[in-house]
């Protein structure tokens, strides 16, 4: 695996407005000017890097709950993404989805979903439609490891795998369904092995935090899907720094249980990575470090200037034309 100075450094910027984003968003919560849920990505910045790298800018993604990293790394507008959050008519949504419901057509991202496991068969759907209309795209479907409990993910599971189309079904295991541990829900010692149920490919990134290696498994797996072999199932572990939403203080959890998996800071990993593989400088890190930061506060401002929705756009974009 070979991948270019530039590619790289994307990566680490990427990685680095996920981090600076939801770092931000967590202290407009406290602030009270986000209405609504936030699920925060910090600390799985890596897992949602390292799979949007592998795909090609017009492939597809649905998103989860916990979407703000992967609809970020898909490239979507910072500006029209915070304004989203914050309800603002400028939003990408136009300030009436919110945190959990952010989509962006133009870069692929085919909306987040509120509810667990909700994205499964939308993603089985806009994959049988790539492989009808033959467009060469494929589609990831984003979820939690709770959601692999749910009837929609063996439904679609099942369906992608008869069908054969064109889906990468992709586990973020952060180890939690809110509160309750998957060792407690799940009777399997890795998810991962769920796929050969369904007749197709099980996918293991153990550390979920190395975006290199998250990078690696999607590449193998994304040449797998677009020669038409049929999907695939992926999952990775990882660790969410925050509770499970902005109400969580997350209890259930030790505080050496978290303060462990921060020592393992995927965003670091990789800047260490950049700078003893002489791939940048510490000059150059540091300016890309600034440029992130600034894009964020840029972004807050344009949100806070930004108008709320008027009464009358309640009505509006309820019906297709």
């Amino acid at each position: 695996m070979e991948l270019s100075k530039g590619k790289l450094l994307n990566i680490y910027e990427r990685m680095l407005s996920i981090r600076n984003f939801d770092l931000k968003v967590n202290q407009l919560v406290k602030r009270g000017m986000v209405p609504g849920m936030t699920h925060l990505s910090v600390g799985e910045e890596a897992a949602n890097v390292g799979a949007i790298a592998a795909l090609n800018a017009d492939d597809l993604i649905t998103s989860n709950h916990r979407g703000h990293g992967q609809v970020i790394a898909k490239g979507i507008d910072l500006n029209g993404m915070m304004a989203e959050i914050m309800g603002k008519a400028t939003g990408t949504c136009k300030g009436k989805g919110g945190s959990m419901h952010i989509a962006d057509l133009e870069s692929g991202n085919l909306g987040a979903n509120g509810i667990v496991g909700g994205g499964h068969g939308m993603a089985v759907g806009a994959a049988y439609t790539q492989k009808v209309k033959n467009t060469g795209k494929i589609v990831v479907c984003f979820f939690g490891d709770g959601a692999t409990n749910e009837g929609s993910f063996h439904e679609a599971m099942n369906l992608a795998s008869v069908w054969n189309v064109p889906v990468i079904f992709y586990s973020i295991n952060n180890g939690y369904g809110i509160s309750t541990s998957i060792n407690k829900v799940t009777n399997v010692e890795h998810l991962y092995k769920r796929a050969v149920a369904y007749g197709m490919p099980g996918y293991f990134i153990e550390d979920g935090n190395d975006v290199l290696s998250v990078y690696e498994t999607f590449e193998k797996a994304v040449e797998h899907v677009r020669e038409g072999k049929g999907p695939v199932f992926i999952e990775s572990i990882t660790y969410r720094w925050f509770g499970h939403s902005s109400s969580d203080p997350g209890k259930y959890r030790t505080k050496e249980e978290v303060d462990g998996w921060k020592l393992k800071d995927p965003n670091l990993k990789f800047r260490n990575y950049l700078l003893e593989n002489n791939i940048a400088t510490e000059e150059e890190l540091v300016e890309l470090e600034q440029k992130s930061k600034k894009q964020i506060e840029d972004a807050v401002e344009f949100a806070k200037n930004s108008p709320e929705p008027t009464l009358e756009s309640a009505f509006e974009d309820i019906f297709a034309n």
